[in-house]
């Protein structure tokens, strides 16, 4: 009996109690590091970050944001996800020098609170094609309607100034910077740091989809959430310099592999780079007419191995890969952080064009050299006379013992003289005196 009741007393002590643990407890911040483009890879992590925050009852999601720009589509995602989040989400354009241009800019004054640190901008969000064009005016008013209908029950409650602001931004690409964008009411908060920030949000009302919620982050648990491995992986290989390399190593494998069947090393790593490289390909803004240009590099490199022009279709060649590089990534039109690096693609076209050079030279020197193995290789070579009488005997010649007889017109041969092969018939040299 003793014992029950000492375990009731217990379990009434431990629920009676246990609403004040919880509300002793420290809030959480989980804070995110959206650095990079705006590509499906970040949207997986914003995603993942918004999931762990909600699974940990967090007090705020802070997503902080540097970033050039991206893809319409994965904005628009992203978007839905700040907006669905059960757990506020702020948006914070930091370090400084960090800017949140075009998608990221629709995507900063879609959190519930937004902020900048100092020296930041927002702006420039203008859309474009996926290939990289200036849309036309139909399609590039059709574009701007959408995104601003998109944005709007978001940037209303922030006034007509703001209103007006990420208006311009849309149509005609206009950018500030954070003590303009705070002045119109477009952003919450101007920021030095994450610690002023969260001082900044503390007693901060934000509106959710439940209502009005005052945010409580005095004493708050920072909980970073870095960027997993593959996310990472992912978000790199949509850099158009990694994409164009693993483009051009793949390739070039490939046609080694091709070239010499056989092995597999070459192989494997080749499909191995343009697996890769086509997933940043699916991703990037590119122009495909520009692969035309570098199939064609790669027929005139194999062509001047088989059929050498001297280095004429390798020269064609190394034109022809640079053109299809920047055709294929910088095309007029494309975001700047979308190209790639005009000095990265020539000296890789020249590298090509020397590995392509080197082995058309080594190709028409075996060519050109004289038979190594086989019967015709012994004529002209020198050895001794081990038997010989009359007009036939034994000779040995690079340490085999062979058949021979003397060449007409050769002096005599004894045992012992050097001999000279002229001729090999069947499995008998003919030789002369050396």
């Amino acid at each position: 009996m003793k014992i029950r009741r000492i375990l009731l007393l217990l379990f009434i002590a431990f629920t009676t109690f246990q609403p004040v643990f919880a509300q002793t407890r420290a809030p959480i911040a989980v804070v995110l590091t959206a650095d990079g483009p705006i590509m499906p890879p970040m949207l997986e992590y914003i995603r993942r970050g918004i999931e762990i925050a909600e699974q940990r009852n967090a007090e705020v999601v802070v997503i902080q944001l540097n970033t050039p720009g991206g893809s319409v589509e994965t904005m628009l995602e992203i978007i839905k996800e700040i907006r669905a989040s059960n757990v506020p989400v702020v948006v914070y354009v930091a370090p400084r020098n960090a800017f949140a241009a075009s998608a990221g800019a629709m995507i900063t004054i879609s959190g519930h609170a937004a902020a900048m640190a100092p020296e930041t901008s927002i702006g420039a969000a203008s859309p474009i094609s996926s290939s990289g064009e200036n849309l036309n005016s139909t399609a590039a008013t059709k574009a701007k309607e959408i995104i601003k209908a998109f944005i709007r029950p978001f940037v209303t409650p922030r006034g007509e100034k703001a209103v007006e602001l990420a208006e311009a931004m849309i149509d005609d690409a206009v950018a500030v910077t954070a003590e303009e964008a705070l002045e119109t009411g477009l952003i919450d908060f101007v920021s030095d740091d994450l610690e002023d920030l969260l001082q900044s949000l503390n007693g901060f009302t934000v509106q959710m989809e439940d209502g009005a919620y005052k945010l409580n982050t005095e004493n708050i648990d920072v909980q970073p959430l870095e960027i997993s491995f593959i996310e990472q992986l992912l978000l790199t290989l949509t850099d158009p310099n990694i994409s164009f390399l693993l483009l051009a190593i793949g390739v070039q494998a490939v046609l080694i592999e091709l070239s010499s069947p056989g092995g597999w090393v070459a192989g494997f790593l080749g499909a191995v780079c343009l697996t890769l490289a086509t997933y940043g390909l699916g991703v990037l803004t590119v122009n495909w007419f520009g692969i035309i240009f570098l199939i064609i590099a790669f027929v005139l490199f194999v062509l001047d191995i088989k059929a050498p022009t001297h280095g004429a279709l390798t020269t064609a060649g190394v034109a022809s890969f640079i053109v299809g590089a920047l055709v294929l990534f910088n095309s007029p039109g494309t975001p700047q952080f979308q190209r790639v690096s005009v000095p990265l693609v020539i000296g890789t076209g020249v590298f090509i064009g020397l590995i392509f050079f080197v082995i058309m030279m080594i190709a028409l020197r075996a060519q050109r050299r004289p038979v190594q193995t086989g019967e015709e290789s012994l004529v002209g070579k020198t050895g001794t006379a081990k038997t010989f009488e009359a007009e036939a005997g034994q000779v040995q010649v690079e340490s085999e013992l062979w058949s021979a007889e003397k060449a007409a017109g050769s002096d005599e041969i004894r045992k012992g003289d050097k001999i000279e092969v002229v001729e090999v018939r069947g499995l008998r040299l003919i030789v002369k005196k050396k």
